[in-house]
């Protein structure tokens, strides 16, 4: 377990979550040594995400499970193409089915809606970008769809980024309060990224040195305002659109002349792409 990477131990904590002691179906109707084909099959049009992740799966179970892939990961699939063919111990195949397929239903959903605001916005000098709100310990799985459907990964978690968010602000006792606390305190190679909500706090983060000013929840007129006071004060300063963005109105956010639209619905409100597996 100590030698393998961090993606290997979330497969096998799914496995085990799933396997348990063992298959009892599978093992009450299947000899020990039978040997099938199966084949991955779209049911439905999506781009793929996490096949890797998943021939990886499969090996897990049974290193001799032979794994074909047909279909890379961005690749546009439609409905009836075949994905992969696995060939193996029937056995084994089947016991890493689910797990295999319920993580390339999500990450394949996680992508297919990713590709489409990237879509939305082409043309424009803006990346569309995740959030934080990922399925707990899938998080590198769910950031990955993302880059694989053209989109950009936000801050990891915690650790690898400032974002003074509104409970930070409050505690604080101000948005120019927190940026500037946060200055004095992170290392010169961090960026400070602030969120606010109105123009006088557009006004008060960018006064306070703020690197990232995040316009949260605000109205499309309200944004294109901001924009226009933050360029001349703030060459520099990388301006993000968040919260309510949807394919409905993504276009019209990025075209105030916004850096970065982070949408929290790639990673938590995806519809999972329709796949099976079928003994052939």
């Amino acid at each position: 377990m100590n030698n393998l990477n961090f993606s290997d131990k979330i497969l096998l904590n799914a496995l085990h979550e799933d396997i348990g002691n063992g298959d009892i179906t599978t093992s009450s109707l299947i000899a020990e040594k039978h040997v099938s084909k199966a084949e991955i099959i779209a049911k439905s049009d999506f781009m793929l995400a996490g096949i890797p992740f998943v021939e990886r799966t499969f090996q897990l179970i049974d290193k001799n499970i032979k794994f074909i892939i047909f279909k890379k990961d961005g690749s546009h699939v439609k409905t009836r193409d075949v994905i992969a063919k696995i060939t193996g111990n029937t056995r084994n195949i089947l016991m890493a089915e689910r797990t295999a397929l319920n993580l390339l239903q999500r990450l394949s959903g996680t992508a297919t809606l990713t590709d489409r605001y990237v879509q939305r916005v082409k043309g424009l000098k803006v990346k569309i970008a995740d959030t934080r709100k990922t399925a707990p310990g899938l998080r590198i799985f769910d950031k990955y769809a993302v880059r694989t459907g053209g989109g950009h990964n936000h801050r990891y978690g915690l650790f690898d980024g400032v974002l003074i968010k509104d409970n930070h602000i409050a505690a604080a006792g101000g948005v120019g309060k927190a940026v500037k606390l946060a200055g004095s305190k992170v290392h010169h190679l961090l960026k400070i990224e602030v969120e606010v909500k109105n123009i006088p706090e557009v006004k008060e983060a960018l006064s306070a040195g703020a690197d990232v000013i995040m316009l949260d929840n605000m109205p499309v007129k309200e944004m294109k305002k901001a924009v226009s006071i933050i360029r001349p004060k703030g060459p520099d300063v990388l301006i993000e659109a968040s919260g309510n963005i949807t394919l409905e109105n993504v276009r019209s956010i990025a075209e105030t002349g916004v850096d970065l639209i982070s949408v929290g619905a790639l990673t938590h409100s995806a519809p999972a792409a329709d796949i099976s597996m079928n003994i052939v």
